[in-house]
């Protein structure tokens, strides 16, 4: 019953992450500023869970899990409150950063103490419970937050995420032993596996692909309201993401195992830049006749990038088998630094283009990602033999 707890917070934070998407427009109204000034909001989220994360693993290494797990979702409820009271943009962004520390320390403590808690033959199990409560944010929880937030007001949404931690918490303290192994990796230790050639390809790869995609979903909203979207269109829409989301997720569960996880990696990659070079393409030229087809663009995104990531996580995991965790947090890190990165790339475009470039320009980030990772490929083939005559 404590991995579903851990779940639930995963769900929160999850929701948090995503449904920032579709209120910008509506924070940037209230606030007075810029719809690509809004959108640092969610850079500076990403920055501040891609550094903080592994610095703060280290800094509380030798603190029982469970009161790690209680500091970082009392930090992570503290930053939803305090949004949700921000009179200026000033506030409202070091909520975001304060939020961004206890989900960047949540998240990698939940997993190890899902392994912890559960038995040896339910360990796998354990994870994947944990991991779905992101995918289920995703489906469920994005949607009703983008709703709350169109009906109630933006500062809805932050109590809602909220309310949902402080279940988690209750739940956690009351349910989750003390003395949890504390198995955090030193910092020395994190640097040791990042040094390794292949881990530094695959971050590389992981970074592109998360950059592309959040150069797109930060402004999610800003092209559907130019193609007329109202506030449920627009929940619609990231509920088809989000389904889309959770069956790719599934999906490259399934083929990293059947045709192996490079072949799947690159599968997911080329269909995610082909469908956000897409997105552009059906935005530019069928204005006003668009819904249809954008929901297709976004379906087809939603699948394949997110039936990348299972094939990715295997992969990394099969360089370093060791030193697994730490691997996956360093993953963890460059998947928010790309978000971090994208989000200003966003800001950017919309500030020097048009909304409906995002799509493109996201799209060969992404292309870039499946550039390396062929590369990587091609570099790992079996090398012929030769026989000497």
């Amino acid at each position: 019953m404590s991995v579903f707890w851990l779940a639930l917070a995963a769900f929160a934070i999850g929701t948090e992450g995503f449904v920032i998407a579709g209120l910008l427009p509506s924070i940037a109204a209230d606030l007075s500023i810029s719809v690509p000034a809004a959108g640092q909001l969610v850079t500076a989220y990403a920055l501040t869970y891609a550094v903080g994360s592994p610095i703060l693993a280290v800094t509380l290494n030798n603190i029982d899990r469970r009161t790690v797990l209680a500091l970082a979702l009392t930090t992570f409820i503290a930053g939803n409150l305090a949004a949700m009271e921000a009179s200026n943009y000033t506030l409202l962004l070091a909520s975001r950063m304060l939020m961004a520390l206890g989900s960047g320390l949540c998240m990698p403590t939940a997993l190890a103490v899902s392994v912890a808690v559960a038995s040896p033959e339910r360990r796998g199990r354990a994870v994947a419970l944990v991991t779905s409560g992101l995918t289920v944010a995703t489906v469920i929880g994005v949607p009703l937050g983008n709703l709350v937030g169109s009906l109630f007001g933006w500062r809805a949404t932050f109590a809602m995420v909220a309310l949902i931690g402080a279940v988690a918490l209750a739940g956690l303290l009351l349910g989750l032993p003390k003395g949890l192994p504390r198995n955090t990796a030193s910092l020395s230790e994190r640097l040791a596996v990042a040094r390794h050639s292949n881990v530094l390809i695959a971050l590389v790869i992981t970074v592109l692909w998360a950059l592309g995609g959040f150069t797109v979903f930060t402004y999610f909203a800003v092209p559907l309201h130019g193609l007329g979207f109202d506030a449920s269109q627009i929940s619609l829409a990231l509920l088809v993401f989000g389904g889309a989301a959770a069956i790719g997720n599934m999906l490259g569960g399934v083929l990293a195992d059947r045709l192996g996880t490079l072949t799947t990696a690159a599968l997911g990659l080329a269909g995610m830049a082909s469908a956000l070079i897409l997105h552009s393409l059906v935005l530019k030229l069928m204005p006003g006749q668009a819904h249809y087809a954008v929901l297709g663009t976004i379906f087809l995104w939603g699948i394949s990038g997110w039936a990348f990531y299972p094939a990715q996580i295997a992969s990394i995991i099969r360089i370093e088998p060791q030193a697994s965790m730490i691997a996956l947090s360093l993953n963890a890190s460059s998947m928010y630094l790309g978000f971090a990165i994208g989000g200003a790339l966003g800001g950017a475009v919309l500030a020097t283009m048009s909304p409906n470039d995002l799509g493109w320009i996201g799209g060969t980030s992404v292309a870039a990602s499946l550039l390396v990772h062929l590369a990587r490929g091609w570099q790992a083939r079996p090398k012929p033999v030769k026989i000497a005559g």
